[in-house]
C-alpha cells in the first residue's frame, strides 16, 4: 500500500447526525459502498470505491452538535512534531496528538484563518487506497479570508514549494511537493457571502460531473457553483443534505489553457 509523503493529503472523513442518510447520499452520488461499522471506535465506517478504501463516515459522539463537514488529513511521519510546528506557525491544535490503537496517530488543527484540517501519522492504516479515480479523493483547496497568513502557515508546517497563478482577477496559489501539486489556496473575496467561513474543500473524482450533480440534487443536496469547465476538468461545488460541502470533478473533460504560474520564494 502507498506510503504518503509528509504534507500529502492522505485521508478524509466526516461526521453525520443522519448516519444512514449520509451513506445513502454518498452511495448514490459517488458510488460508494460501506464496510462494517467499528463499534470500538464510535461506529467509524470506511467507504469504498471499487473495493478500495477512499474515505470514512461516523455518527457524532453523544452531545456533539457540530455541523457536518469533511475533514482532510495530511500525512506526517511525526504527528507530535507537526503539532508543535502548527502551534509555532500560529495555528491551533484542537485535538491530539492522539494514538488510535494500532491504526496511527491523529491531530485535528486549524490554521490562523480558522481552516480546519487533520494530520495523520500512519500505523496500520496508511490512508487512501486509491486517488484521482471515480469515487476517490482527487484534490483539495483552502478557501481563506486571510491568504497571507494561510500561505505562511502551510509553508511553515509542511515542506511545500509554492506557485502563484498569474491572474489579476483571482488570488490563487498552489502548494506542491517533489511529486507535484498537492493543495490549492483561494483567497475569498467579496463574492463569497460574509457568513461563509474560511474552510477546506475536498474534491472527489467522478466519471460524469453533470450526472453526479443531478444525483446529488435529487438526493437533497444543493449545487452552489457549476458545473463548470476548466483546464483541469469539469467540476461543481456541492453541499450535501446535512450541510457538508464538497466538490466533484471529471478530470477527463478539460477546456482552456492551463494558467501560467510564478514560483514564490
Amino acid at each position: 500500500m502507498t506510503t504518503f509523503a509528509t504534507g500529502t493529503p492522505c485521508w478524509a472523513d466526516a461526521m453525520f447526525t443522519d448516519f444512514e442518510g449520509a451513506k445513502t447520499f454518498y452511495g448514490d452520488v459517488l458510488g460508494w459502498t460501506f464496510g462494517e461499522s467499528s463499534t470500538e471506535f464510535g461506529n467509524y465506517t470506511q467507504a469504498y470505491a471499487d473495493g478500495k478504501a477512499v474515505a470514512a463516515v461516523v455518527p457524532p459522539m453523544p452531545g456533539a452538535e457540530e455541523r457536518s463537514a469533511w475533514c482532510l488529513y495530511f500525512a506526517s511521519d511525526d504527528a507530535a512534531a507537526t503539532a508543535e510546528a502548527i502551534r509555532a506557525a500560529g495555528g491551533e491544535v484542537v485535538m491530539g496528538p492522539m494514538r488510535v490503537s494500532e491504526f496511527g496517530t491523529m491531530v485535528i488543527a486549524r490554521d490562523p484563518s480558522g481552516v480546519a484540517f487533520g494530520v495523520w501519522e500512519a500505523g496500520q492504516h496508511k490512508g487512501f487506497e486509491k486517488v484521482a479515480e471515480p469515487g476517490a479523493y482527487c484534490w483539495a483547496e483552502v478557501y481563506t479570508r486571510q491568504p497571507r497568513q494561510s500561505d505562511a502557515f502551510f509553508a511553515a508546517v509542511f515542506p511545500y514549494r509554492a506557485q502563484q497563478v498569474d491572474d489579476e482577477q483571482m488570488d490563487f496559489r498552489v502548494f506542491g511537493l517533489a511529486d507535484g501539486p498537492v493543495l490549492g489556496r483561494m483567497a475569498m473575496g467579496e463574492d463569497f457571502p460574509a457568513e461563509v467561513p474560511s474552510h477546506l474543500q475536498v474534491y472527489f473524482a467522478v466519471d460524469d460531473c453533470d450526472a453526479a450533480v443531478a444525483r446529488a440534487t435529487a438526493g437533497g443536496g444543493q449545487a452552489h457553483f457549476g458545473p463548470m469547465d476548466t483546464p483541469y476538468g469539469r467540476f461543481a461545488s456541492l453541499v450535501d443534505p446535512q450541510g457538508a460541502g464538497f466538490a466533484v470533478i471529471d478530470v477527463t473533460r478539460t477546456a482552456g489553457e492551463t494558467p501560467k504560474m510564478t514560483d514564490v520564494t
